[in-house]
């Protein structure tokens, strides 16, 4: 019985300490991936024969800004799983043929495999966002269980 009580107190300590959808990865290596694919990007930039400058997002585009409008009041889970589609989708792009580009070849092999990190990393943060939820609704039926059996015992005194 007492190993049953300790094992709820962990549960509900593994509980509080993971609800708020915090990721060591995201924490600590989002940032790191995303300067180093920003580098990359500005690296093929400068490697190239093509001479023409970035070209500036116009604000007039409507697509991608109401889907980052959307993501942006979504739930944490969605907005991961937002910016994971993102990079993989990106990732997906510079896999194609771009023979046409001067681009070195090295860098965007090392381009895509930091945007594919950068994906799974957020992938893995979003399932354990999953696992918490369940470990949630778990502990929850569990309580409600166990309040049902006190209650028991109080309508028979």
């Amino acid at each position: 019985m007492l190993s049953r009580i300790l094992f709820v107190c962990l549960s509900l300590s593994l509980y509080s300490a993971g609800s708020s959808l915090s990721c060591r990865w995201v924490d600590h290596k989002f940032r790191q991936h995303s300067e180093t694919s920003l580098d990359l990007l500005s690296t093929m930039a400068n490697n190239s024969t093509n001479s023409t400058e970035d070209a500036e997002v116009e604000d007039t585009v409507a697509f991608p800004n109401d889907l980052y409008s959307q993501a942006s009041k979504a739930s944490a889970e969605d907005k991961l799983h937002f910016t994971a589609q993102v990079l993989e989708e990106a990732a997906a792009l510079f896999e194609e043929d771009h023979s046409n580009a001067s681009w070195e070849e090295n860098t965007v092999e090392n381009f895509v495999n930091v945007v594919n990190q950068q994906a799974g990393g957020l992938r893995s943060c979003s399932h354990s966002a999953e696992a918490w939820e369940l470990i949630r609704k778990e502990i929850r039926s569990h309580l409600m269980r166990a309040d049902q059996l006190v209650s028991s015992l109080l309508s028979t005194n």
